[in-house]
């Protein structure tokens, strides 16, 4: 792989030698595990180094830190991307014990996870049935993980059972759901009217099984299921060695439709309050998750290049004469979202050791009327704004626009906690 060419799609692939552990539940928008490799060297990180990941999805950071026999903490307000990670970096469950688990469910329901007829086909109740996407899995294969989640759940080992039930998510996207990533999630026009679901969560289930037989005393990782813009009630001042993170980019993608079956299948949606409940925890970053009562944007209300791009925004809608609700909401969401990035950055601070070193991985965006944010650089200034030091805004990769069809920046953003004492010396 040339990791000097940002146009080599390869660089935000998982590599062959990181699929342990890794591989078991992540979704398309994951950033790579090599590129968190590169900033533990560059930042000189060791086992004595505590490493955050404050927007952490489906764990890359902290696994990968794991893998490297750093310790690292996590969090994540998804709450299915939180349960992902977390089981992702518990690796106290005997092998053995996963291997005979699966053999003993898979023994028990053989000849029965298939019903005799569709009269008695399990359903989903109809208000968590309402949260998915239309015809996001057939009927037949729903019933199957509904009937191989009550096994499951029969399980009284608690890490043992998150590890047979992060198996069940990871098999019903990927084997029994009619979900397509590209990156966007939609649904497939070959729909499955059947699915080997037992049998791909089995396989599933023994290569988890073989990754936590390859370990040997790693390091401490927790994982908290916290909103990012407020870590001050769970972290330790003055904590912190390294951030390396990916927070959402400000765009029209909702990132909870990406994890909407999961996330029903498991329980953690049940009906649309929580739903409701779950988009208020997050970042704002669209105007699906973007309500009346936000007071974010006042983080960046006199910030001239945040409130002269969301000028901007304004301004070609109303030359566009666009006017659906969405689309009225654009300008306003910019503000959320980097007014909720610079409430971040300001309550890290009192977490992070002076001489942090911090990266996030950020990508340039252009789905609001094709106005381009230059989300990298603007996050550098609303950093540097705060006592930060910039130390560099690095090229990652370039990738396709699927609005403009121009070639987008993503990058990371190098930056540098200096500490309040020498921030505020002469």
């Amino acid at each position: 792989m040339d990791v000097s060419n940002p146009k080599d799609l390869n660089l935000n692939r998982l590599q062959e030698c990181d699929r342990s552990f890794h591989d078991w539940y992540r979704f398309i928008l994951s950033f790579p595990p090599h590129l968190v490799r590169t900033y533990i060297n560059k930042f000189g990180l060791t086992e004595k180094s505590t490493l955050l990941d404050p927007f952490c999805g489906t764990g890359t950071t902290i696994v990968e830190a794991k893998k490297q026999g750093i310790p690292a903490v996590g969090t994540e307000a998804t709450p299915m991307s939180w349960f992902a990670s977390r089981t992702k970096t518990t690796w106290t469950v005997d092998p053995d014990q996963v291997r005979r688990a699966a053999e003993r469910i898979c023994d028990r329901l053989a000849t029965d996870i298939t019903p005799k007829n569709t009269t008695h086909l399990k359903k989903l109740a109809p208000d968590a049935r309402s949260l998915l996407l239309t015809n996001s899995i057939g009927d037949l294969p729903l019933h199957k993980c509904l009937v191989l989640r009550e096994a499951i759940d029969a399980e009284s080992n608690l890490p043992l059972r998150h590890l047979l039930q992060l198996a069940l998510a990871h098999t019903s996207v990927h084997t029994a759901s009619n979900l397509r990533f590209a990156p966007e999630v939609g649904i497939s026009r070959q729909r499955k009217q059947d699915a080997p679901v037992l049998t791909a969560w089995h396989q599933q289930v023994l290569a988890m099984a073989a990754d936590l037989a390859t370990i040997d005393r790693p390091p401490g990782t927790i994982c908290y299921h916290q909103d990012a813009r407020d870590l001050t009630r769970i972290l330790q001042p003055e904590s912190i060695d390294a951030v390396i993170t990916s927070p959402p980019y400000p765009n029209e993608k909702d990132y909870t439709r990406t994890t909407r079956l999961e996330s029903v299948l498991l329980g953690f949606l049940k009906d649309p309050s929580d739903l409701k409940a779950y988009k208020q925890s997050l970042l704002r970053s669209n105007t699906r998750n973007a309500f009346a009562a936000d007071q974010d944007d006042l983080w960046v209300a006199n910030t001239p290049q945040i409130t002269q791009l969301a000028a901007t925004i304004e301004r070609r809608r109303l030359e566009l004469g666009k006017d659906s609700g969405f689309e009225k909401l654009y300008h306003r969401v910019t503000s959320l979202y980097f007014g909720g990035m610079k409430r971040h950055f300001a309550n890290l601070r009192p977490i992070l050791k002076p001489g942090a070193q911090l990266a996030y991985v950020v990508g340039d965006q252009a789905s609001f009327l094709q106005v381009l944010i230059r989300t990298g650089d603007l996050l550098a200034a609303i950093a540097e704004e705060l006592g930060y030091i910039v130390r560099d805004v690095e090229l990652f990769r370039t990738r396709l626009s699927s609005v403009t069809g121009e070639q987008l920046r993503e990058e990371v953003v190098w930056l540098e906690w200096p500490g309040y004492k020498r921030l505020s010396s002469p």
